[in-house]
């Protein structure tokens, strides 16, 4: 048996797979460089609430998993962030506000007209695994959230400058989002180091956090398909 990468190592090896990261894949390349139309730029918007819709189940599935109450009380946390405590509030609700922003009617993204074959198969398929994977696992596979804050806030930065039809009330989701995911992103990081000892637990957090980043790029392969273009192509 492979002996188990020290704690730098094994830093290294969740952190490198930030290659895999979605903000290379073309259509992500596309959309931050101005060159999607409006009905593209609310394809992505319509098909994305699908992934945020099924966060929360996500993480349900982690803390029914897990054994320690300390982590499902802070891993809880994650639902409030994104359900809210009541009707219109919450990560959910914001994303609302950016599709209506976008000039998507709340209605037609709640009813998942737009919602895509292809990223609902991906984003189901998240949800599949942290239910019946070890709690660890589930966790580690959450771990794109290192790569999400420079990334959100270039995407902030992007928008407001090629797409000014965007109502500026739609980048609430994104800024209230960053400070937390930054905390949110050390906090697991340091579960994963903690509790995958063996090179046999670090390797399956490894190929949990690359399953992640395949379902991200998953997600856009649909959107890009839908809107005529080959997936992998710019």
């Amino acid at each position: 048996m492979a002996e188990a990468l020290t704690r730098a190592g094994f830093t290294a090896a969740l952190r490198g797979l930030s290659v895999r990261y979605w903000d290379t894949h073309p259509f992500q390349l596309r959309l931050h460089e101005g060159r999607c139309t409006q009905d593209e730029v609310r394809s992505w918007v319509a098909n994305r609430w699908y992934y945020q819709r099924c966060l929360s189940q996500k993480n349900g599935a982690i803390i029914a998993n897990c054994p320690l109450p300390a982590v499902r009380r802070r891993w809880a946390e994650r639902i409030l962030f994104q359900d809210g405590r009541d009707d219109g509030e919450g990560g959910l609700e914001d994303w609302l506000v950016l599709a209506e922003a976008v000039g998507l009617s709340r209605e037609e993204v709640r009813e998942e007209r737009h919602v895509l074959p292809g990223v609902r198969f991906a984003v189901d398929s998240y949800v599949h695994f942290c239910r019946t994977r070890p709690w660890i696992e589930g966790v580690a596979a959450g771990l794109t959230e290192l790569f999400a804050p420079g990334h959100m806030a270039d995407r902030i930065a992007a928008w407001q400058r090629h797409y000014p039809w965007i109502k500026p009330e739609g980048y609430a989701y994104f800024a209230t989002r960053i400070p937390v995911v930054e905390g949110d992103a050390e906090y697991t990081l340091g579960l994963v180091l903690d509790h995958c000892a063996t090179r046999e637990q670090q390797d399956r957090a490894v190929a949990a956090l690359g399953f992640k980043c395949d379902v991200l790029r998953g997600v856009l392969d649909a959107v890009e398909y839908a809107a005529g273009r080959p997936a992998g192509v710019r």
